[in-house]
Formats: structure tokens, C-alpha cells, sequence
């Protein structure tokens, strides 16, 4: 079960809360660094050309050093073949860095194929630019039964690609909560409130526009950033801040 938003409405900045009901499942075999087990809800695609899913899913241990959000009741550590667990998403806290769009659908050995994936970073982790396979990836519309809130969105009251002029009279584009792009050439600084919306797909309507103006009459980039932070205890990635 998802909540409202698609897929395709998902954006970097999104604080997302994560939940999937535990599943009873059986455990296929067990090393120091890894148990598989049975993945309850995803088939395997036969149709898939060069690649051959077992139907497993394999879930690190604490000896692997690897963050995973689908975890096992009992423990992973406590597991071995042949027992029967429990399988699904505790209530976790997770921040968007990107999304990801396929078309046509990956190809991945598993039923459904995702259209689209969001890479995402745990609480307390920030962005680095220098670190391969950094983010975690989820389908939001496959068939694991996972529950998606959308705990924040910074800057929900604007679209991306969105042009802005702030209270000094400097024009932005909005690509991202943290990635504005001044128009003057300067690349320091953030948007100064209230903000007046210059463009939306063209000349924004008389109702866009006072959106805007309402939702930025008060408060401010820092206290947007503050919020984001409180829940993601991260930062934005230094070229984002």
C-alpha cells in the first residue's frame, strides 16, 4: 500500500517515512556476512533475458557494515536454515538524494519492473559526492507492500524549474530544495524571502503566483533548511547549502 503520491511525483529533498509489514518468510541459508531468505512478494521474471533472480533476498549482518531497511524477526544473527521468520521495513526514516526514471521499465530479473527508483539516505547521512552506490534504492510502486509517507517536502509550494525573484530583486531557478541557480552569475547565496514566482511553464496564473507570495511572506531558506535537518539529521551536499 502507497500512499497519494506516484512515483513520478517523488523529488530530491523528500523526507519520507518507510514501513512494510512483517511477513513470514524461510530463511535459505545463512553465512557471517549475509542470510537469504524467501522474498514473499516479488516473482521472478521469466521473461527476462541474461538474467535469473533465485526468488532470495539477501540481508547483511552487523559483521557486513552495511545499512539495509528490510529486516528479520528474529534477528539475523540469531537465524539458520530452515527456520521460519519474519520478514519487512520497521518504521525508518529515509531522505530522497535522487529519483530515478525508466523507460521502458528495468529489466532486473524480478516482476514487476520498476519504472522508476528512488535513491535514498538514511538519517544522519549526508550526500557525498565521492562514494560510489552511496544511496539505497526502492521501487515506490512495486509489489512490496511498502508504506510511503511524505514526512516534509522543502519548498513544496514551488515546482522544479521554477523562476523566482526574491526581497533584493535576484532572480533564481528552482532545480532542487538545496540546488538554486542565480541568475546573475554570482554562485553564492541562497533566495531571500518573500519570493515573487516570475515563471511556471511560462506566466505563472494569478493563483500560482499568490501561493508563492503566502507561503514565503514569513520564514525563510534557513528555516526550511532547519526543519529538513531536524529530521534527517544531515546536511545538504556542500555545493547544495
Amino acid at each position: 500500500m502507497h500512499n497519494a503520491f506516484m512515483s513520478h511525483d517523488y523529488r530530491a529533498g523528500d523526507v519520507l517515512l518507510l514501513e512494510c509489514p512483517f511477513t513470514e518468510t524461510a530463511v535459505t541459508g545463512v553465512t557471517r556476512y549475509y542470510v537469504s531468505v524467501r522474498c514473499p512478494w516479488l516473482e521472478v521474471d521469466l521473461q527476462a533475458e541474461n538474467i535469473r533472480w533465485n526468488g532470495q533476498r539477501a540481508l547483511p549482518t552487523p559483521a557486513a557494515r552495511e545499512w539495509e531497511i528490510f529486516r528479520t524477526k528474529p534477528a539475523e544473527t540469531t537465524l539458520k536454515p530452515g527456520d521460519t521468520c519474519l520478514v519487512g521495513i520497521p518504521a525508518t526514516v529515509v531522505h530522497v538524494q535522487a529519483v530515478h526514471r525508466f523507460d521502458p521499465p528495468l529489466v532486473t530479473g524480478m516482476l514487476p519492473r520498476p519504472a522508476s527508483y528512488l535513491e535514498v539516505l538514511q538519517q544522519g547521512e549526508t550526500h557525498d559526492p565521492s562514494l560510489e552506490d552511496q544511496g539505497y534504492t526502492i521501487d515506490p510502486a512495486d509489489g512490496e507492500p511498502i508504506r510511503i509517507e511524505l514526512l516534509f517536502r522543502p519548498y513544496a509550494f514551488l515546482e522544479l524549474g521554477d523562476e523566482v525573484a526574491d526581497r533584493n530583486g535576484r532572480a533564481w531557478r528552482f532545480d532542487a530544495a538545496w540546488d538554486w541557480h542565480p541568475f546573475d552569475g554570482e554562485q553564492s547565496g541562497t533566495p531571500t524571502w518573500p519570493l515573487k514566482l516570475l515563471v511556471r511553464d511560462g506566466e505563472p496564473t494569478p493563483k500560482e503566483a499568490e501561493e508563492v507570495a503566502q507561503a514565503t511572506a514569513a520564514g525563510s531558506h534557513a528555516d526550511e533548511l532547519e526543519r529538513w535537518s531536524g529530521l534527517t539529521r544531515a546536511r545538504p551536499a556542500a555545493h547544495q547549502q
